[in-house]
């Protein structure tokens, strides 16, 4: 007999583990253990969402004959690790061998190689590009850039091609990606799943066993097996696609979701696959359904950034999350946690990750990311909390986008330059900045956008490490073209902000 284990990211029937399986003679393991759903103190949806789709995943399974041990948190006997269980179930069922596709975080891994079991480890073809193709891709380069790695991946799946040249002529369509919010725009709802027993079962469990983990469950509204994932896919397709593009950066008060997928989740844990959104995506294109620029970029985001952090995480491992190439070493402020704050751009992303477990890119870069970054706040409590609070959010994913995109960490290894930026560019991409107590167009003073005066301390502060870097040439050209009374109070107000965000006052 054997053992198929499979982990609650990998909720696909066509998971590499599940090939052939015996109906006969083999069983599938699943586990909810402790040490997942609280070696960081994850975001209670995120936590409910996860245990739900395992438990449906489970459920279907069953139902087309599979052989399920599937053990709840509760279950008597649970060892409370994902080693145990393996363990516990291999010596229940006399398993000759034990299958699991590799998983997708490195300290799992480690769990994994440690048990004294006959165990084979196969790679997860969900995934376009292999740990191995991708580590023959980077080979010695000194820096990797995602460009050049995408345009592969285009070539390879033959997606938004003509024959061996890109559709439309350009492979990037970027620069027609980042139009502002104008007034009146129409955001579709997101897809909102119905909560049946098996849900409402797991959001009592989550409420009960972590009710001081962040977050709320009151808008739960995720879908929980591949039908609805499939509906939400289709429904981004129909009705938000078309304006993806254009507003892809935009961000407005009360609409958390915008034009965006949210189909991340679904990803993430398998019950999409990759190929399957890009193609549909195209799809909608040759139809003439959505414009070429909403389709690249978001098949840019699946093909290319996704599938190059998940590269750039394994060829990193282990010491990437020890990366700290600007000596950041501030804690993070309590603000983060929904501590009351005057900067209402934080407030909003702040309140609406608590609310949905969810931010998206630009929320995440641009304003807590940014704001992390100019704070000087130390990468592992950052990576920390993006890992804790968002529903999508696994190492692999994770710590390549903080550390090397948001944070600078890697010192330019994933990123050209750090994403750092003043209060105009949110004030630019976003309505936040007209309900704020600070403002926006004040560089000084009490009542300056904080973002304006911590942008030049950053780029003084981290002069040394960066000042040499070509993408910032013009931002230390302006600087050096700064009067010494100007620099003087940019650092005096930089220097009163963070004491007081230090001493924990509301900023």
């Amino acid at each position: 007999m054997i053992l198929r284990f499979i982990l609650g990211d990998q909720l696909s029937t066509s998971i590499s583990s599940l090939k052939d399986f015996d109906p006969q003679h083999d069983r599938v393991l699943m586990c909810e253990v402790l040490d997942e759903a609280s070696y960081v103190k994850h975001h209670k949806m995120k936590i409910a969402f996860l245990f739900s789709a395992m438990r449906h995943f489970a459920a279907e399974l069953a139902e087309n004959g599979v052989n399920v041990d599937y053990v709840k948190l509760d279950t008597p006997d649970n060892t409370g690790s994902l080693a145990g269980e393996i363990a516990r179930f291999s010596k229940t069922h006399n398993a000759a061998k034990v299958v699991v596709t590799e998983p997708g975080e490195y300290r799992v891994l480690q769990e994994l190689n440690s048990l004294d079991l006959n165990l084979e480890i196969r790679t997860d073809t969900r995934f376009i590009c292999s740990i191995d193709a991708f580590k023959a891709w980077a080979g010695d380069k000194k820096q990797l850039r995602m460009e050049y790695f995408y345009r592969e991946m285009r070539k390879k799946t033959q997606i938004l091609m003509d024959g061996e040249r890109p559709v439309g002529g350009a492979w990037n369509y970027d620069s027609e990606n980042r139009k502002p919010p104008k007034d009146g725009l129409s955001v579709p709802a997101t897809y909102q799943a119905r909560t049946d027993e098996i849900t409402q079962e797991v959001i009592e469990l989550v409420e009960h066993r972590f009710k001081d983990h962040f977050g709320e469950l009151q808008h739960f509204h995720f879908a929980v097996t591949r039908q609805q994932a499939l509906y939400a896919l289709d429904k981004f397709i129909a009705e938000r696609l078309a304006s993806f593009g254009d507003y892809q950066d935009a961000m407005l008060e009360s609409e958390p979701w915008m034009y965006h997928s949210h189909l991340s989740f679904y990803l993430n844990c398998g019950l999409l696959l990759p190929l399957e959104c890009a193609e549909q995506a195209e799809n909608a294109y040759r139809q003439g359904a959505a414009p070429l620029n909403a389709v690249e970029g978001f098949i840019r985001q699946i093909l290319g950034w996704r599938e190059f952090v998940r590269g750039i995480y394994w060829l990193k491992m282990p010491g990437y999350g020890k990366e700290n190439f600007l000596n950041a070493k501030r804690k993070l402020p309590p603000l983060y946690w929904g501590a009351p704050t005057n900067m209402n751009c934080l407030s909003q992303c702040v309140s609406e990750t608590r609310q949905h477990a969810y931010a998206h890119h630009i929320q995440r870069l641009m304003v807590m990311g940014n704001f992390a970054l100019l704070a000087g706040l130390a990468p592992d409590e950052v990576n920390e909390w993006y890992l804790i609070v968002y529903a999508d959010a696994y190492e692999w994913v994770e710590l390549p986008n903080v550390s090397g995109m948001i944070l600078f960490a890697d010192g330019g290894y994933l990123a050209s330059k750090p994403y750092a930026a003043s209060g105009a560019y949110i004030n630019k991409m976003s309505n936040y900045c007209k309900q704020c107590a600070y403002k926006v167009s004040k560089k000084n003073g009490a009542d300056a956008c904080p973002f304006n005066y911590l942008y030049w301390d950053f780029l003084l502060r981290n002069k040394s490490s960066l000042s040499n870097n070509p993408r910032l040439g013009m931002p230390y050209r302006n600087l050096a073209r700064m009067t010494d009374d100007k620099i003087a109070a940019i650092e005096q107000d930089a220097g009163n902000f963070l004491q007081r965000l230090e001493s924990g006052e509301k900023i």
